[in-house]
């Protein structure tokens, strides 16, 4: 049975303790490819915004174990690649 994420903020540790994981990579697949060149990501408190930048973070880093079985990697999995990314 899959775990409740509490005070679990990163990707890597959500997807290693088999944590519950709503896929939201289509969403992050479509701001990668089509969008603009600046994004403001307003959310609120508790709303995953660390989660997020965690998830931009693995996917630039070319962490395809980590994406298996999502959207993203479904559609793009042999084009995860290694890209430079500066937090």
């Amino acid at each position: 049975m899959k775990k409740l994420p509490i005070g679990l903020q990163t990707l890597e540790d959500l997807r290693k303790r088999n944590g519950i994981y709503v896929d939201k990579t289509e969403h992050i697949y479509k701001m990668v490819t089509e969008a603009g060149k600046f994004f403001f990501l307003s959310r609120p408190r508790r709303f995953g915004k660390s989660l997020l930048i965690s998830t931009f973070k693995e996917l630039f880093k070319g962490s395809k174990q980590l994406f298996e079985g999502l959207y993203i990697y479904m559609t793009n999995g042999s084009g995860l690649k290694n890209i430079p990314l500066f937090i």
